[in-house]
């Protein structure tokens, strides 16, 4: 069953608005993730995953990101939309944290383009900034949305919401 929507605010984005499948757009919002201390990653030449119901999820460029960090890991999984990502622990200092990151590395045609890119979870980061605003993780352990206040839900992950 469908959830009753929030009705956005002007300035603000429903992610029942957001396509099905899911969609790749180009964003120049300033992206920083700390780690132990560390900014591990920093850009303002993101990409983000738009999909119904989801928060958006923030790619990084290689290039913008502390990559001795990553420690690749065994896991790998399949997306329907997006195709197959590797996941990475983060080791920094005495701290570490598995599958705490991934990247799309035989990404399907329409996002061939966000294969160089690496996106993490927030949940498992110290904290995580979409324009020096803090991001909310979206819940639950599978999906690795950034909720923040220029968008509205409800949103999948919360307990119940798995059909959605």
């Amino acid at each position: 069953m469908r959830p009753n929507p929030i009705p956005p605010e002007p300035g603000q984005e429903s992610v029942w608005d957001y396509p099905r499948p899911a969609i790749l757009q180009d964003t120049d919002k300033h992206i920083k993730i700390i780690f132990n201390g560390i900014i591990l990653a920093e850009t303002n030449k993101a990409k983000r995953v738009l999909e119904t119901s989801h928060p958006p999820g923030y790619y990084i460029p290689a290039e913008d990101i502390k990559l001795e960090y990553l420690i690749a890991t065994s896991r790998k999984t399949m997306c329907e939309w997006k195709g197959v990502c590797q996941y990475y622990d983060i080791s920094v200092g005495d701290k570490y944290v598995n599958n705490a990151a991934w990247q799309y590395i035989q990404p399907t045609p329409n996002f061939t383009s966000i294969q160089e890119y690496y996106t993490f979870y927030p949940s498992l980061m110290d904290a995580c900034y979409v324009n020096d605003e803090l991001v909310k993780p979206q819940a639950g352990g599978f999906y690795g949305g950034w909720i923040t206040s220029d968008v509205v839900g409800p949103f999948k992950g919360e307990p119940g919401t798995w059909g959605w």
